[in-house]
């Protein structure tokens, strides 16, 4: 992503859309609008929002985050797109027609083409769909193209699919939906320093936001990766009941590596799971189960084509 904001000169192509998770269905609108922009010489542009829709519209039906506002845009940093701008969403947005919320594409954004994916639909109610924006295209001087939905296993991706399939630990079917391994950005905190005292020494990491949508807690084999380096690793998501700790944390074993990492951010990807947070009668029962957690973590990550340190 390079440049300024599309000039007017020239004119834009834009999609527009909340795109959590910047999934498979997403990928294919936003390379559709980067490749007509190159052909037309114009600037390939995302619109999208912040806070999600929903948590304006009807707070209670808003969805956990698969990507929250951070995440999509170091997700879409990697796109070939000229521009993405973040809306604020509002009370006052969530009430625009479909032709006001166009207009004001034309008018902040200088719109000429309008790409949207085969389900989208624009403005009070999602009202706008493909009929309707044709016909405001006629009217207002730009064009709309349709792109169709991206299917895997004969159904359509989408983020309600990966959400269900996150919640529910199935990580493959996430990965097989998003194009990638479900993952989140955290800051690498200050522990009890227990990990050690056990021969495992972690990173603690702050919780994400608590929108964000996390797989069921357990034991999982991960892939970390920081400013200037990499490793595999085996993380603790949950409770620590063998010590009485009832508060969700999340703690990491990095493979082959001893980088300080306090204070810094980190991205981690989920690989496999390994089991579930279990409660031992002794730090000597559960340091027998880490080890054994040790190997099946360093399996899992070769058998998924991570090394294990990397």
């Amino acid at each position: 992503m390079s440049g300024p904001l599309p000039d007017g000169e020239r004119g834009t192509v834009i999609t527009v859309g909340t795109f959590d998770g910047v999934h498979l269905g997403h990928r294919r609108v936003l390379e559709e609008i980067a490749l007509r922009a190159r052909q037309a010489n114009r600037r390939s542009l995302l619109v999208t929002f912040e806070p999600h829709p929903l948590e304006v519209v009807n707070p209670p039906a808003a969805p956990p985050l698969l990507t929250p506002a951070d995440e999509r845009r170091e997700i879409l940093a990697q796109s070939e797109l000229d521009a993405v701008v973040f809306l604020k969403f509002t009370r006052e947005l969530s009430q625009y027609t479909p032709e006001q919320f166009v207009r004001l594409l034309i008018d902040r954004f200088h719109l000429r083409e309008l790409v949207v994916g085969y389900d989208h639909g624009l403005g009070r109610g999602r009202t706008g769909d493909v009929t309707v924006l044709t016909k405001l295209g006629q009217k207002l001087g730009f064009t709309v193209d349709v792109v169709d939905a991206v299917t895997v296993d004969g159904k359509p991706v989408s983020s309600t699919l990966i959400r269900r399939a996150v919640a529910g630990g199935d990580l493959i079917t996430a990965c097989r939906l998003l194009g990638r391994a479900y993952s989140m950005i955290a800051r690498v905190v200050r522990g009890s320093g227990r990990g050690r005292e056990l021969g495992y020494r972690t990173i603690n990491l702050q919780l994400p936001d608590p929108r964000k949508l996390l797989p069921p807690d357990g034991v999982y084999a991960v892939r970390v990766e920081w400013a200037g380096g990499q490793a595999g690793g085996m993380m603790h998501q949950g409770p620590r009941p063998t010590f009485r700790e009832t508060e969700r944390s999340i703690e990491v074993h990095l493979f082959d590596t001893d980088a300080e990492l306090y204070d810094r951010e980190i991205k981690l990807w989920w690989v496999a799971r390994l089991r579930d947070v279990m409660t031992f009668p002794s730090p000597e029962a559960l340091k027998r189960q880490l080890d054994q957690d040790f190997a099946a973590a360093r399996h899992a990550l070769t058998a998924s084509g991570h090394s294990a340190s990397h």
